[in-house]
């Protein structure tokens, strides 16, 4: 029986560099250290119409699932269609938006 190699030893030398920019954003040789100070993805693109946003935290809840269901669908068919906001969280974001300032919960 033939002997099993490691995936590493199975991508070609030309490969490997390849596969380190695809790891580390295009710029081969980076260290963890160096990758950890790029912003991601998400911090660096702002909404077309909220402000510039210092940071975001995680938030879990629990909706109908019929409004889960609406929103996926408007979600899936804005980005089809290139409309913004296009990404559930930006939808969310510009529903709330207006409950929050009415009640007083932001400054206007």
């Amino acid at each position: 029986m033939k002997e099993r190699r490691t995936l590493v030893d199975g991508i070609a030398p030309l490969e490997r560099s390849a596969e380190k920019e695809f790891v580390f954003g295009g710029k081969a040789g980076n260290t963890q250290a160096e990758n950890t100070q790029a912003p991601s993805r998400r911090e660096t693109t702002a909404s077309h119409h909220a402000p510039a946003i210092a940071n975001r935290m995680p938030l879990s809840t629990r909706i109908r699932s019929d409004f889960a269901t609406a929103l996926k669908r408007a979600s899936l068919e804005r980005q089809l269609s290139g409309t913004t906001p296009n990404t559930l969280q930006d939808i969310l974001e510009e529903a709330l938006e207006p409950w929050l300032r009415d009640n007083g919960y932001l400054p206007n």
